[in-house]
């Protein structure tokens, strides 16, 4: 089991934003998840890569080479994966990962969310997607995602999909749980198909 962790290449400017990246990433590793994530060693990246590896986790970096080149590759890692492009990167996370979880972060972050978000509402998986809102960082963007389904532009079903948590422990709970419920899901769909 992986779970794939979006995050910012800074630290932000809370404090607490480095310490939830070390609490996932204890946790993950504690409870057996490894950690699929961006392959650099600054920022919240770094931070939750440092902590998974510290309590034994698997981490598995991955990395375009451009940025690579700038020095900013978690060269300590066992696995760093280098790839050509962030289209490249993005789907080598996807396939390495059993599920997906947002930290705070800028563009990047809330770009790679949102696309496995929608690759989970067209059906392309059925893997859960999640943010860790720390210190309230996304609960604006929590409260935009509500009103965008009080305007119809997205069905509730689809916006239930994203998982929303304060804690990386709970997070973790929660993300097993949806798992098991999307895999039955699943299962029930494939079992119809395969009936018609």
């Amino acid at each position: 089991m992986r779970y794939c962790v979006f995050a910012g290449s800074s630290n932000g400017q809370n404090p607490a934003y480095v310490s939830a990246a070390n609490q996932l990433g204890k946790a993950m590793a504690r409870s057996g998840i490894g950690l699929v994530y961006g392959g650099a060693s600054i920022g919240l990246m770094g931070a939750i890569a440092d902590a998974a590896r510290s309590d034994g986790g698997e981490v598995i970096g991955v990395i375009p080479r451009a940025l690579a080149e700038k020095e900013i590759a978690h060269t300590d890692l066992a696995d760093l994966r280098v790839v050509e492009t962030m289209h490249e990167r993005k789907a080598l996370m996807a396939a390495l990962s059993d599920g997906f979880i947002a930290l705070p972060g800028g563009l990047g972050t809330l770009e790679e969310l949102f696309e496995v978000w929608t690759w989970a509402q067209l059906g392309y998986h059925n893997k859960p997607c999640a943010l860790l809102d720390i210190a309230g960082f996304y609960k604006r963007l929590d409260s935009f995602l509500d009103h965008v389904v009080g305007e119809a532009f997205l069905t509730a079903s689809h916006r239930n999909i994203l998982l929303v948590e304060e804690d990386a422990e709970v997070l973790i709970s929660a993300m097993a749980n949806d798992s098991a419920t999307l895999k039955s899901r699943s299962e029930e769909s494939d079992f119809r198909r395969l009936r018609r």
